[in-house]
């Protein structure tokens, strides 16, 4: 066990909670869109500022979604984020240890969160014991080692190679999209009732690099990475500084292209 074991890896800088923030059930959870029906309880697993869980809550009913996240200094800000007429409960929670009895609500749902926990084999299994007979459990994880790019900058290259190795020093596991089916087959999950797929952002319009090539500008030399990074000794605070250069400079590119990829599943208990 490591002493970051439980420690987030990307941490709640404001550039790191303005991606999350740009999340909704549209362009993080069409996969579960067409199970969300009215008057299904629901789970959200690893809530973030709440975009999402906001989503989920429209579709489903007002007073039916329950959220949690690890973060209490996050909750606060989905607590804002969330209209109060969807009346969504939220609380402190660890997935490895769900707060609530079995059989507990018809949808469990999970964005971005198996690649970051210590043992996503443990998350699923308490995913699937919460989820009534008949419901779904619904998981999505992006797959870095899966991000592809143009141009091919050297930045970007070691832009990956560094979150592989600051992820891992967690105990997580930044290609997890990959690997959702295998850890749901080793949770117990049965075969026949799995449906795995997959999707992806993509970023090209002017507008979208900026965003997305302007917010790992700032993420790379002021969140939690790069703190780990230097105090791992896996980055110099200059080599930092020439990663972010890179990401502005193909942010700046008019002929750049940015695909980042997702494992999806959905089951059926």
């Amino acid at each position: 066990m490591t002493e970051h074991q439980n420690h987030y890896t990307h941490g709640f800088h404001d550039s790191v909670l303005r991606s999350h923030r740009w999340r909704t059930v549209e362009n993080s959870a069409a996969h579960l869109l067409p199970e969300l029906k009215p008057g299904r309880t629901l789970l959200d697993v690893g809530c973030g500022p709440g975009t999402i869980t906001a989503g989920l809550a429209e579709r489903v009913g007002a007073g039916l979604v329950t959220a949690v996240d690890s973060s209490a200094e996050v909750l606060a800000q989905a607590e804002q984020a969330v209209p109060q007429s969807a009346g969504v409960r939220f609380r402190t929670a660890d997935v490895h240890a769900l707060p609530f009895a079995d059989a507990s609500f018809d949808v469990v749902h999970a964005h971005q969160v198996l690649q970051h926990v210590a043992d996503p084999v443990r998350a699923l299994r308490e995913m699937r014991r919460v989820c009534r007979p008949g419901g779904i459990v619904a998981v999505r994880d992006s797959d870095y080692a899966g991000f592809t790019w143009f141009p091919a900058l050297p930045e970007l290259e070691a832009w990956n190679a560094l979150y592989h190795r600051v992820a891992r020093a967690n105990r997580g596991e930044p290609d997890a999209g990959r690997m959702l089916r295998a850890w749901a087959l080793e949770a117990g999950f049965e075969a026949g009732r799995i449906e795995a797929s997959s999707s992806t952002w993509c970023f090209a319009a002017d507008e979208d690099r900026a965003w997305w090539g302007g917010m790992w500008a700032e993420r790379i030399v002021s969140s939690g990475i790069a703190e780990q990074a230097v105090a791992d000794g896996f980055a110099t605070r200059a080599e930092l500084r020439r990663i972010s250069d890179g990401w502005r400079a193909w942010a700046a590119d008019e002929r750049g292209w940015l695909s980042v990829l997702h494992g999806e599943l959905l089951y059926r208990a």
